[in-house]
């Protein structure tokens, strides 16, 4: 069996099971140690093993290099991934990819001389000795802002959910200095969502403003009106909103719903246009009317599709979508191996350095990672790159 990835191409190694050490080793005398702390078991053990999964192609990538994984499996657990990370420093292990979850990272600073990099993408409030290697909203937003620019629209409101989020994102939001003309918070219940939209849009002024004209249409007998009123009765509302962009903070099916209040207040996609964070290419987008022709950014999606390929041909599924993250992040960890004479200590991840993984550019600063993503948008059936 062969992994065959953009222009990589080398022979698989399985190294044990999953709870074992996986090398890949060389005559070189130097030996990366690398901590891995994730789910292996529980609710969210198919996230830890696409993880892992993910981590065996890049050690094949990486061939020709003498580079030791411990996996140690932390349920997703705060106290668990603690209890690993002692026993991982007790190996000489000195850097470690996880945990995943944002909650885990509680106690990690109580370990002074480990480095994690952390598979969330929350940059806020960060323990010193973590770094946040996920695509974070600053990346996301930063990219959005791009995009708006190119094409010239000024007058941009922002949705964010009332949720555990939403403070990540109006932190990412003030970071990145940009005037949008009105951010506001929704309610993501469908009922009181719909009444939001409403307000937003101006429906019922919009409504009010077309069966006024109407009536004073119907009462005149000129030609003209009588076109006028033709035209008019086909319509929902009459005018426009006083924007021209949206950026919906949300996924899944509280993204459809509030596109789909939108269209429900008469706004639709030839008018404004729809953007979303990161989507990581979810096919569902296609099923549905409200979502075609909504942009979002992301990483490189021809890469992306070449990892899902190798991965599949490798496990015969498909990976969980952030496990791509950690491929990368492994090839990051040795090329700062290597340039520091085969040393690793938190001063190469807290200096400011850009790279080029598979996947794109990304930037070290300060305790997290900014990714240069692209924007796509859906469209009839497929992803299409816009920039």
């Amino acid at each position: 069996m062969k992994l065959i990835l953009g222009f990589f191409c080398f022979i698989v190694l399985f190294i044990g099971n999953i709870n074992s050490n996986v090398k890949a080793e060389i005559s070189n005398n130097e030996t990366l140690k690398i901590g891995l702390i994730v789910p292996l078991s529980g609710q969210y053990e198919e996230i830890g093993k696409s993880v892992l999964n993910s981590l065996r192609i890049g050690l094949n990538r990486l061939k020709n290099k003498k580079i030791e994984i411990y996996p140690k499996d932390n349920k997703g657990n705060a106290e668990n991934t603690l209890t690993a990370a002692k026993e991982l420093q007790s190996l000489g292990v000195s850097i470690i990819i996880g945990p995943i979850f944002y909650e885990n990272l509680i106690y990690l600073e109580e370990i002074e001389n480990l480095i994690f990099l952390s598979l969330t993408n929350k940059i806020t409030n960060l323990p010193s000795n973590v770094i946040s290697v996920g695509i974070n909203a600053s990346s996301q937003l930063s990219t959005i802002v791009s995009f708006l620019k190119q094409e010239n629209l000024s007058k941009t409101i922002v949705l964010i959910p009332r949720s555990e989020h939403e403070e990540e994102i109006r932190n990412s939001l003030a970071k990145i200095k940009y005037k949008f003309f009105k951010i506001y918070s929704y309610d993501t219940d469908p009922g009181k969502l719909t009444k939001q939209i409403e307000q937003i849009t101006k429906y019922k002024q919009r409504k009010d403003d077309l069966n006024r004209r109407i009536k004073i249409l119907e009462s005149s007998d000129l030609i003209v009106h009588k076109q006028e009123l033709k035209r008019l009765k086909k319509k929902d509302t009459l005018g426009g909103v006083n924007f021209d962009s949206v950026i919906i903070a949300d996924f899944d099916q509280n993204l459809m719903s509030v596109v789909t209040s939108f269209l429900y207040s008469d706004v639709s996609h030839a008018e404004i246009k729809f953007i979303a964070l990161n989507q990581w290419f979810d096919e569902t987008l296609f099923k549905e009317n409200s979502t075609n022709y909504i942009y979002f950014p992301s990483i490189n999606n021809k890469n992306y599709n070449k990892f899902k390929e190798t991965y599949f041909i490798n496990f015969n599924t498909f990976p969980v979508e952030i496990s791509v993250i950690s491929y990368d992040i492994l090839g990051l960890i040795y090329h700062l191996f290597k340039k520091n004479n085969y040393e690793i200590n938190r001063k190469q991840f807290l200096r400011k350095a850009r790279f080029s993984g598979s996947l794109g550019i990304f930037e070290i600063e300060k305790n997290s990672i900014n990714y240069q993503l692209e924007i796509y948008q859906v469209f009839n059936g497929k992803f299409k790159k816009i920039n």
